[in-house]
Formats: structure tokens, C-alpha cells, sequence
């Protein structure tokens, strides 16, 4: 093989190589609105997919016009090159520099979007939208240009995948923006106590944490950008030469990272919170982002773990003492976990020997890049604050910023498909009559043929959600007819108890159940209430009530038929 045939293959494989991994870390978008999403109330819920949306597109807009350049003219300028780098542009590039633009946008646009958790609840879309384009534009592309190939980095500061450039700016900026926004109403009571607002869905947090994870490989193993090298004697490995080490440190920092948060979660709430362990995996997987290609083996661990002891401990600071609502903890989790990363990786054993990085590099690195995030999200945000842009009037924040914001409801029809069973058996004709071959196996709804006029009554039973199964069944038997069942929460003689959500409890006094009313005309009332309750009791406190109502009249919409002939007409 030529030396310009090997060239050419080495070329297509490194570009091969960073296209992959770009799609990879694309793909933790769809983590980050799972993760976020499932940490607001379900009235925030479109508002938070709608920013993870604009975060890429605008600020993809902007990185490409304007973010791109600025990072390589800050990297230029800060090591004594030409101030013309500034107007360079990716817009007269070729395929291959188009490629490494995508590389850049999208670590560009991880640290965008870790903004949105912490303002989850109250920011006007405009403000962060705003905010995205001058951070996609400036703020990112200055930190980046700075720290790789720029003044920190010829300084010794080293950041390998963006510890504190991409995770440690974004959880300083979301600190900042939650600040000058204020918290979200309700956080907090006029004596300074906090008072918790659990997100609607765990499910969606654990489920985009794992997208995270996966994705993750694409962004820390995908840093080893080159695949190989073309050297005088043919072909080499260039950064998968310590590809492994990357991929073992990712691995082993979100393993250790849950494991720390597990253990001061257990220490703090005697019980193992299962948001702070999702929480602790991404930290950890922070933890040894910058470092991953210098750490050892035993380092990454110690490393993560701390990354995640320190989760819960720094989330109650800030919510605490600080009086700051950070609503998807990307302080703890993309800030603090960043900056302990790459400041323990200059500890004694840490590293691999001949690493060369340095506590005064690293910590210099680490507090430039914090205090430019401070300064330059807080004079953004309070821009807008001051114009009064910043923040939804108490008005929108209570009805939720999905219809203020957006006019539409994230889950427009209240039900959930876990309580809608068939309730019924294959030998309960829709007739009411016995089974004949080829007779239909579904519930009845017309209530049986009609014998003797009688009142009409509505039955109102209020029951646990898993029980409604056993009662459709129940009632099918004895021939009730159709059925209105809705979800709904409240008290009786059920005890309260006690919630969870990141550590924090709060007191759980209404009860999920499911509301089934039914009105019958032709069916003996006691017959109806004693399939109700049979359905229903477990023995426990908290099976519920059943209710029986006088109906003075009823009207059949389609016939126009009116009394018990409405009840059971067809």
C-alpha cells in the first residue's frame, strides 16, 4: 500500500471515528429531557422538552456562525497568534473541517443545556433562549478556546473532555442563572424553611440517566478524537493508544459516583434515595471526565466516589444556606463533581506517572473558568431581569409554564392506562345471557333486560388503584352496567405517610385512588355495593367508601329517553 493510500484510510477511519461519537453525544439530549423533565411538575413538563429542543437548535445557529470562530480566535490570541483568527469561519470549510465543527457543537451544546435544570419552573423562554444564543456564541466558545489549545492549557491546566470546559461551566452557569432568578414559589416559607416540590415522573429521571451513561462513552472514549497516525514507517495508533483507559475510567466513575451518593444518601435519610443515586452516577461520570485519559485505575474510583459522597452534602448547602433552587441539581452534579475531578487528579497517585499536571495549573484552570461563568451568565440574566424579562408572572408559574409558555398540556387526558383493565371474563356475554358458541366475551353495558321499573340510584365507590381490575369484574357478574372511572387523590381513614424525593420528605396525606361511579335503574342496589366491596377489600386501611345517591332523573342523549328507560335503554 502507497503511503498516500495509508493516508487516505487513516483520514477515513479518524473521520468515521468523530462522526460516531458526535451522534453519540447528540443522543444525550434525548437523556438530559428525560432526566430534567422527570424532575418538574408535570404542568413544566413541555416547557422543559421545549428548551432541551431551542438549546439545540439555536444554539447550534450560533455556534456555527459565531461560537466557532470565537473559540479559535480566543485560542489563537491567548498564545500569541494573529487577531484575524477572529473572523475565521467554518462557513468556507470543507467536509473534514465540517466534521470537527460537529465535534465541537456538540459539547458546545451539552454545556447549554445543562442550564435549563436548575431554571426549570419559572424562566420566561425568551430569557433562555437568550441566554443559549450568547452562551453558544460567547461564553462557551471563550472557556473552550482557553482551555484547549489556549492560554490554561499552555499554562498546564488539562481537561481532557470538558470536566470543568463543558460540565463545570454549565453547573456554575445554572447556579448562577437559578440565583439571580430567585426560587421557584412555595420553595421556600417566610422563616427560611424549605418546602419540597417533588418532580411528577422517576421513571423519566432514571431512564434519561441511563441515556446520559450510554451516551457518555461518546463523549468521554470520543475525545481520543484520531484513531491512528500516519508515521514515516506506516500506520500507527494515536488516540487509542489510551483508549481503554478512557473507557475503563467512564465506566468505573458512574459505577463509583452511585455508589458515593448511595452512601451519604443512607447516611443523611437512612434510607437510599433513588434520585441521588441516579444523581451520584452522573457525578461521578463528571468526576473523571477531564482526567480520563491520565487517571489510574484505582484514582478514577477513589475520584468518582468522592464526586458522589459530595452530591447530597453540597445539594442541601446550596438549598439551604445558600437559598438558592437549583431544581435538577446541576451545581452538585455538573459543578462541584467538575472541579473535584480535575483538582484531585494533581493529588499523589492520581495520575499516571509523567502526566505532568500540577495542583497550581489546575485549580488556576478551574477559578478562571468559574469566575468568567459567574460574571458573564449574571450579567445576562440580569439584563433580563432587569427589563423584566427574566422571570413568568406568579400567575403563569402557578398555572405552569406548559400553557402559559406554550398553551398545551403535557398530559391532556387524566388516566393512566395501569388502571384501565378489561375487568371481565370470557363467559360474561354482552347480553347478559349464557354462553353460546360464538357468543361475545365482553362486558355487558346494557345492565339486562328490564322487569320492573325501580329508582335510580348512583353508586360512588372510591378504592386503591389495583383493586379496579377485581371490580369490573365484580360488577360485570352481577350485571351493573357501564362504568365512569376517574383517578383521583384524597384522605380518610388511610394514615399518611411519609414521601421522598432527593433526600427530603415530605408528608404524603392524599392517597392516589380511583373514583368508579356507576347508576343503576334495574339492578338490585345492595347486590351492586356488595360486588363493589368484594372487589375491593384487601383489609387494609384505605380500601375505600362506597356511597349510594338518590337520582331524581336521567336523559339519554342520542334517544332523548328519559327516567330508567335512559339507565338501560339502548
Amino acid at each position: 500500500m502507497v503511503e498516500a493510500d495509508i493516508a487516505v484510510l487513516a483520514e477515513g477511519v479518524n473521520l468515521l471515528w468523530i462522526l460516531v461519537v458526535s451522534f453519540l453525544i447528540f443522543f444525550m439530549h434525548a437523556g438530559f429531557a428525560m432526566l430534567e423533565s422527570g424532575q418538574v411538575r408535570s404542568k413544566n413538563v413541555a416547557n422543559q422538552l421545549t428548551k432541551n429542543l431551542l438549546t439545540w437548535a439555536l444554539g447550534v445557529f450560533a455556534f456555527f456562525f459565531v461560537g466557532a470562530a470565537v473559540s479559535g480566535a480566543t485560542a489563537a490570541l491567548t498564545t500569541g497568534g494573529s487577531a484575524t483568527e477572529l473572523y475565521a469561519s467554518t462557513i468556507n470549510g470543507e467536509s473534514g473541517a465540517w466534521v470537527n465543527w460537529l465535534f465541537g457543537a456538540v459539547f458546545a451544546m451539552t454545556a447549554a443545556t445543562i442550564v435549563s435544570g436548575a431554571v426549570a419552573g419559572r424562566a420566561k423562554l425568551r430569557a433562555y433562549v437568550g441566554y443559549t444564543l450568547v452562551l453558544a456564541a460567547v461564553i462557551y466558545p471563550f472557556v473552550s478556546g482557553l482551555g484547549w489549545g489556549g492560554w490554561l492549557e499552555s499554562f498546564g491546566f488539562h481537561d481532557f473532555a470538558g470536566g470543568m470546559i463543558v460540565h463545570g461551566l454549565g453547573g456554575v452557569a445554572g447556579l448562577t442563572a437559578a440565583w439571580v432568578l430567585g426560587p421557584r414559589m412555595g420553595r421556600y416559607n417566610d422563616d427560611g424553611s424549605v418546602n419540597v416540590i417533588p418532580g411528577h415522573s422517576m421513571t423519566f429521571a432514571v431512564l434519561g440517566t441511563l441515556i446520559l451513561a450510554f451516551g457518555w462513552y461518546g463523549f468521554n472514549v470520543g475525545t481520543a478524537v484520531n484513531v491512528f497516525a500516519v508515521t514515516d514507517s506506516g500506520i500507527a495508533l494515536e488516540g487509542f493508544a489510551y483508549v481503554g483507559r478512557v473507557a475503563l475510567a467512564t465506566t468505573l466513575g458512574m459505577a463509583l459516583g452511585a455508589i458515593g451518593a448511595s452512601i451519604a444518601s443512607l447516611y443523611l435519610t437512612s434510607k437510599v434515595d433513588t434520585l441521588y443515586v441516579a444523581n451520584g452516577l452522573l457525578a461521578g461520570l463528571v468526576g473523571v471526565t477531564g482526567i480520563a485519559d491520565i487517571v489510574t485505575w484505582y484514582g478514577a474510583m477513589i475520584i468518582a466516589l468522592v464526586s458522589g459522597l459530595q452530591l447530597p452534602f453540597v445539594f442541601k448547602f446550596v438549598e439551604q444556606n445558600l437559598k438558592i433552587d437549583d431544581v435538577c441539581a446541576v451545581f452538585p452534579v455538573h459543578g462541584t463533581a467538575g472541579m473535584i475531578g480535575l483538582i484531585m487528579i494533581a493529588l499523589p497517585g492520581m495520575a499516571v506517572s509523567g502526566s505532568g499536571v500540577t495542583m497550581v495549573s489546575q485549580v488556576v484552570g478551574v477559578g478562571v473558568i468559574t469566575i468568567w461563568t459567574v460574571v458573564a451568565t449574571a450579567a445576562v440574566f440580569g439584563a433580563f431581569k432587569a427589563a423584566g424579562q427574566a422571570r413568568v408572572s406568579p400567575e403563569h408559574e402557578r398555572d405552569g409554564l406548559d400553557v402559559s409558555e406554550h398553551g398545551v398540556d403535557t398530559y391532556p387526558e387524566f388516566g393512566s392506562p395501569d388502571v384501565a383493565a378489561d375487568g371481565g371474563v370470557e363467559e360474561i356475554r354482552t347480553d347478559g345471557g349464557e354462553v353460546e358458541d360464538g357468543s361475545s366475551s365482553e362486558l355487558r353495558t346494557d345492565g339486562g333486560e328490564v322487569e320492573d321499573e325501580t329508582p335510580i340510584k348512583m353508586i360512588t365507590a372510591i378504592v386503591r388503584p389495583d383493586r379496579l381490575s377485581n371490580v369490573k369484574q365484580q360488577l360485570a357478574e352481577v350485571g351493573a352496567p357501564s362504568l365512569t372511572v376517574t383517578n383521583v387523590s384524597g384522605r380518610g381513614s388511610q394514615p399518611a405517610k411519609k414521601g421522598q424525593w432527593r433526600g427530603e420528605e415530605y408528608t404524603v396525606d392524599l392517597h392516589q385512588k380511583v373514583k368508579i361511579e356507576t347508576v343503576v335503574a334495574d339492578v338490585p342496589v345492595d347486590e351492586v355495593v356488595e360486588a363493589i366491596r368484594e372487589g375491593a377489600n384487601t383489609g387494609e386501611p384505605g380500601d375505600g367508601k362506597i356511597f349510594v345517591m338518590p337520582v331524581n332523573d336521567a336523559t339519554q342523549v342520542r334517544t332523548g329517553k328519559t327516567g330508567p328507560d335512559a339507565v338501560w335503554g339502548n
